[in-house]
């Protein structure tokens, strides 16, 4: 009898002191290279991984960062020797083989033009015909080459700038670290653009909106012009209303035309990609702000795999959509 109520107690620590781990939707917010960033996985054991993904985040800004000093993009642009990992190098040559898509569109040599125009760690300069014109001979992305781990540069004064693709790169380096922690359903969110994979906690597809454009750089408005449903997609939007200055009555908007050296200034607001990764996503999207409505039109027919949805203005001012076929099963209704 003793030997029976033993038996039952042993049995019941055993049952009762093994507890299965309860799956938990994590949330994780914070501040990187100045962009907010809203994390949401379903941690399988309820575990949360935030000290790890800043630590991630962290790691990235200290190879990407033109405003880090001791960035390894800094060094390359101080021409300092300095290894390069294999995060580097994919992403350079990802970079490569977006600008050769784009026929130069999206160029990571633009460094010195950011910089003159002010949208870079340094101060803003006067442009003038003959500063930029200058500046124009240090940029091209046929101009610098990956070579045995070396970048190698055809002139020393070339600067790298891999700010078009970063949010992008960032967001597809944490979605690794979560599918790593066996997370299967998550959104990662840095600076707008996002990778979604499984659903929220509400057992719903990821919805996420499309901002209207609209000339301010406060971030107050927030006023959604789409709603698309997205699951094991990734999706950028790149625009000309928020990052930008005026002066002397004129906007000067942040993305720079490699090829003209000049701030663009044509109808297209607002671009949006779908893409497998959201790397090529965010740098495609720089590229069709870059090449304007038509151009993008027709270079995203060529681009398989890939959805766009543009705001444009048309002649009257009025902001129009195009948006390609594949897109619209997207939309949330």
């Amino acid at each position: 009898m003793h030997f029976k109520i033993m038996f039952f107690i042993f049995v019941g620590l055993a049952v009762f002191g093994c507890k299965q781990p309860v799956p938990k939707y994590i949330y994780n917010d914070g501040i990187i290279h100045g962009a907010p960033y809203h994390i949401v996985y379903k941690s399988p054991a309820g575990e949360d991984f935030h000290a790890e993904i800043d630590t991630l985040l962290k790691n990235l800004n200290m190879i990407f960062s033109t405003y880090e000093k001791e960035s390894t993009i800094s060094k390359i642009n101080r021409n300092e020797e300095v290894e390069l990992d294999s995060v580097f190098t994919k992403a350079f040559k990802q970079s490569v083989k977006i600008a050769e898509l784009s026929g130069g569109a999206f160029d990571i040599t633009c460094g010195p033009l950011v910089n003159g125009w002010g949208f870079g760690p340094e101060e803003r300069k006067k442009m003038t015909p003959e500063k930029i014109d200058s500046l124009l001979q240090i940029t091209g992305f046929q101009k610098v080459k990956l070579e045995e781990g070396l970048i190698i540069k055809e002139n020393p004064n070339m600067k790298l700038n891999m700010n078009a693709i970063g949010d992008g790169l960032f967001c597809d380096r944490v979605a690794q670290l979560i599918e790593q922690k066996k997370c299967t359903d998550y959104l990662v969110e840095i600076g707008g653009e996002v990778v979604a994979k499984g659903k929220n906690e509400m057992g719903n597809i990821w919805t996420i909106g499309i901002n209207k454009p609209v000339d301010e750089n406060t971030f107050v408005n927030n006023e959604i012009v789409a709603k698309i449903q997205i699951e094991n997609k990734s999706m950028a939007t790149s625009g000309n209303y928020r990052n930008f200055y005026i002066e002397d009555g004129k906007k000067y908007a942040h993305t720079i035309d490699p090829k003209t050296g000049y701030p663009v200034e044509h109808s297209l607001l607002s671009a949006t990609v779908l893409a497998d990764d959201c790397t090529s996503a965010d740098g495609f999207a720089t590229a069709f702000m870059v090449l304007g409505i038509e151009n993008s039109i027709e270079l995203s027919k060529t681009l398989p795999g890939f959805e766009v949805y543009f705001i444009y203005a048309d002649s009257t001012g009025n902001n129009q959509i195009y948006m390609s076929e594949g897109f619209k099963s997207f939309l949330k209704e």
